[in-house]
Parts: C-alpha cells; sequence; structure tokens
C-alpha cells in the first residue's frame, strides 16, 4: 500500500522509518516519537464532583509538575465548564463530556456544539461506554454527534469498546471496527478526533487489559484504519486506552507502540493523575 508524502519534514520522515521499520505492505506502527503523535492524556470526571471538590483537583493540577509534552484534558460536568476553564493551569484544556447532534432545539436535558463553543469549550467526549449501554446510544448516532461536533468546530475524543460478553466470544476486533466504521461512514477528516479505546469489562472493575492485551488492539486497530480509511490517518491518528488505569499501571501501558495516551476515569479525581499525565516522559 503506498503512503503519500506529505511536503512537512515529519511526513517525509515517517515515510523513511516506514522502508526502515516495516516488514509488511498492508500494515505497521509506530513509536511515538518516531511518528510525533503527542501523548494525550483525558480525565473522565464523569458525575462527580462539587465545586469545592473541583477546586481541590484544579489545585493538585495547579501544583503538578505535569509534563510538557503531554496534552492533557479533563472531561467536566456541564454546570462547572465554565468554573473549570477559567480556573485550571493554562495546559490543561477542558471537554465536555457529551453534547448532541444539532445546534438548537426541543431536546430537553441536552447541550449543543453551538453552546460548547460559545462558552470556550474546545473538546468533547463522544460515545463513551455509559453512554452507549445506560443511555443506549446507538452506533448511528454516536457517529452523527461526532460528524455534527466536528462540523462545529469541535475536537471529539471517541470512545469504543467491547464488553466481556463480547471480548470472551471473540469479538473484540469486531465490535471495535464496527463502532469504528460507523464513525468513518461519517465523517473524511480525521485531523481533530483521538479514539479512546476502552474495553468495558475493565472500566470501574479494577480490572485492567495487560499492556500486552491493550497493545493487541491498538495495533489491530491502526492496521484496520489504514486498509480501510488511509494509512495517513493510520499513522497519524492517537489511539487512548482506558479502563483502570492507574498511577501504577500508567507507566507500562505508556511503552506499548500504539497506546498514545489515556481516558482515566476515577483516577482522574485523585492526585495520582499528575502521576498517569507524566507516564510517558
Amino acid at each position: 500500500m503506498i503512503i503519500k508524502l506529505f511536503q512537512s519534514s515529519h511526513r517525509l520522515k515517517a515515510q523513511q522509518l516506514l522502508k526502515k521499520h516495516c516488514n509488511s505492505t498492508t500494515s505497521c506502527h509506530f513509536h511515538q516519537g518516531e511518528m510525533g503523535r503527542k501523548f494525550v492524556v483525558g480525565g473522565n470526571w464523569k458525575m462527580n464532583g462539587t465545586k469545592s471538590q473541583i477546586n481541590e483537583i484544579l489545585a493538585f493540577l495547579k501544583q503538578g509538575p505535569l509534563n510538557e509534552s503531554t496534552e492533557i484534558i479533563v472531561g467536566v460536568p456541564a454546570i462547572y465548564l465554565d468554573h473549570v476553564k477559567s480556573n485550571a493551569p493554562a495546559n490543561v484544556e477542558v471537554a465536555a463530556q457529551n453534547c448532541y447532534k444539532v445546534d438548537k432545539g426541543a431536546f430537553t436535558g441536552e447541550i449543543s456544539p453551538v453552546m460548547l463553543k460559545d462558552i470556550g469549550v474546545n473538546w468533547v467526549i463522544l460515545g463513551h461506554s455509559e453512554r452507549r449501554q445506560i443511555f443506549q446510544e446507538s452506533d448511528e448516532l454516536v457517529a452523527e454527534k461526532v460528524s455534527f461536533a466536528l462540523s462545529n468546530g469541535l475536537r471529539v475524543i471517541a470512545c469504543i469498546g467491547e464488553t466481556l460478553q463480547e471480548r470472551e466470544a471473540g469479538k473484540t476486533e469486531e465490535v471495535v471496527f464496527r463502532q469504528t466504521q460507523a464513525i468513518a461512514n461519517k465523517i473524511k477528516d480525521w485531523y481533530d478526533v483521538v479514539i479512546a479505546y476502552e474495553p468495558v469489562w475493565a472500566i470501574g472493575t479494577g480490572k485492567t487489559a495487560t499492556p500486552q492485551q491493550a497493545q493487541e488492539v491498538h495495533q489491530a486497530l491502526r492496521q484496520w484504519i489504514s486498509q480501510n480509511i488511509s494509512p495517513d490517518v493510520a499513522n497519524s491518528i492517537r489511539i487512548q486506552y482506558g479502563g483502570s488505569v492507574t498511577g501504577a499501571n500508567a507507566q507500562e501501558l505508556a511503552s506499548q507502540p500504539d497506546i498514545d495516551g489515556f481516558l482515566v476515569g476515577g483516577a482522574s479525581l485523585k492526585p495520582e493523575f499528575v502521576n498517569i499525565v507524566n507516564a510517558r516522559q
């Protein structure tokens, strides 16, 4: 498969590395430093935090120190987005945890990308397993929301992942490929998309995929993207791992070549989040 050359030095370097490191004409993965995929760590606060508790989180983020080479995003409950954006350290971005697929209307309880942009929010988390399971969001709806968010200038963390039942049935790749294909059917430009692979069975359970298990899925997904979307997207898109990431296991997970960051739940509410941010030095 021929990879198009971009004019930038990064793309020229990528082409040289492809020839050096790949044994297959159809798939390849790169280390973060080689491809220049910036490590990105997201903290998903979910439905947690009073203002005083959030101020405590902001305090340990300000104390840091936070790796300047890592992109940091916190997913904040909607009513606190403006407060966190106004008080977070300059190098910490703020994300909404959801938004709908239209700009306004009779959709009680929803918020739109237009509203998020209006208060200066640049990121949104979409397709989280809790949205898919508890609120019955389909692959199609998630894809429509991703497309509309992007069209309104938001950057998106798009979540995918399999349940324990699906994993035990050997359907991990089938599920994550299907979920990614649904998004690919709706968008053409992946520049502002980060994919978060979150094995549902490892979210909030204390269980975690081994670094090798996580790497296998990330590598398979990157190869699928290369073959079904484009090699350029496969080589540049960042794929986070989400699933009971802690300060204790983050460094080993971060050492895997196709893991480009984390989407962290409960640990993002604790000071150990700083260690997770600094997992790749």
